[in-house]
């Protein structure tokens, strides 16, 4: 008997039994649906947050002034206590920064000053900032800002402490409605404070933690002169590197300067400095290490489903015994009827892979918690092949039951 032959005795048995190939095919297509889901929201989610941060900068690093505990040494040698010593970061640090010889990697920085509990009100409309910053024009390139409306504020506006304020998104929607571009121009008040609406920043979008729309920049000047005072303390500097590839470098050279600057080391510094290309690779690992235990858990729906492909396999054999006794007894090979019941597992299988592939797809389509799914072309042929394969193992062990028969003993069964 030719493979065309036990092809068509495996599909003339797949059709006898249509309810119950159907649900047998269901638990491969929920596992194959399962994991093409699973691993399409693994990827969106890292997606979701490599842009995020790009939109931030790839190539940035923060320093912050940071609160260490140092030992207090006593009489002799001998260590008697702790002490909490904070060095402030200043604009002396940040203009040694950009020293082209001790920091050639090193491309802009610009200050930061930041003032908490500000509040924006234009007419009867409210908004209590996110983040309310001075700076200086540099900042808006290091941070990849850009006006959808209206312009960025210039050096002169720093220089002459001019009430200009450059505001995100989220705060001109909340002040001005839908239209954030008629934000521009307007006046509003940061409390009490007047100010004119010199651009609006083009939407970042919210990365969950927080929202880097939220937020009014102004110059460092006007910061100083009505929030925070004419302090010598920044509360971070922005750095930019002059490409992704000397982040590590430019980290290397900031250490450097500050702790000769600030006279202190490694084990002591009094400041922290965040590079953005490791931010971004620890959270590149963090979601695969997601996707990896998402898709772990869809292929469990999958084994079950290949165990429930095999205990049909199995009842199948069992109500056709008298069928494989008179095919043997014609001269069917014990080949030919492993080919027939293999051929049944497999048609099964793949017909639920096609159809959860589909599923599959339909299912990505929406997004889940806030994330777009987004299909990796890989795992569609993967699911294809391991239903194919999950056919053919679990097909096995019922279609060597079936042609190890004996044909008298399967004539003789009832």
């Amino acid at each position: 008997m030719n493979l065309l032959e036990s092809a068509r005795f495996a599909l003339s048995g797949v059709a006898a039994n249509k309810l119950r190939s159907v649900l047998t095919t269901l638990g491969i297509l929920i596992g194959i649906a399962a994991v093409i889901i699973l691993l399409a929201v693994g990827a969106g989610t890292s997606n979701a947050i490599k842009d995020q941060i790009g939109k931030l900068g790839t190539n940035v690093l923060t320093v912050n002034r940071s609160t260490t505990v140092g030992a207090r040494a006593g009489a002799g040698t001998q260590v008697s206590g702790s002490r909490t010593r904070s060095t402030n970061l200043t604009l002396e640090d940040e203009r040694a920064l950009t020293d082209g010889v001790l920091a050639p990697d090193i491309a802009q920085t610009a200050p930061l000053v930041q003032a908490q509990g500000v509040t924006g009100t234009y007419n009867n409309a409210t908004h209590s900032v996110g983040s309310f910053l001075g700076t200086t024009p540099s900042y808006f390139a290091i941070s990849n800002s850009t006006a959808a409306a209206g312009a960025l504020f210039g050096e002169a506006d720093v220089q002459g402490a001019s009430p200009v304020a450059v505001i995100g998104n989220t705060v001109a929607s909340d002040l001005f409605g839908d239209n954030t571009a008629s934000a521009v121009g307007q006046t509003i008040q940061l409390n009490g404070q007047n100010f004119t609406v010199s651009g609006v920043l083009a939407a970042k979008g919210s990365s969950g933690l927080n929202d880097p729309d939220d937020v009014v920049v102004v110059p460092m000047s006007v910061a100083q002169n009505k929030f925070t005072g004419y302090s010598p303390s920044l509360a971070s500097v922005a750095v930019q590197a002059k490409s992704t590839d000397v982040m590590n470098q430019a980290q290397n050279e900031i250490q450097m300067i500050l702790d000769a600057r600030h006279n202190v080391d490694s084990t002591n510094r009094d400041y922290q400095v965040r590079n953005q290309a490791q931010i971004l690779t620890t959270a590149t690992n963090t979601t695969q290490t997601l996707t990896t235990l998402l898709g772990a858990v869809a292929a469990i729906s999958l084994l079950v489903g290949g165990i429930g492909v095999m205990n049909i396999m199995l009842v199948t054999v069992t109500e056709r015994t008298r069928e494989i006794g008179i095919r043997k007894a014609i001269g069917a090979s014990r080949g030919s009827i492993v080919t027939q019941f293999l051929i049944e597992s497999l048609v099964i299988s793949v017909i639920g892979g096609v159809l959860g592939i589909v599923i599959g797809f339909a299912g990505s389509a929406f997004p889940v918690f806030g994330v777009q799914p987004e299909v990796q072309p890989w795992t569609v042929w993967v699911s294809l092949a391991v239903s194919a394969v999950i056919g053919l193992v679990f097909g096995v062990y019922p279609a060597n039951k079936a042609a190890k028969l004996r044909p008298i003993d399967a004539l003789r069964y009832e």
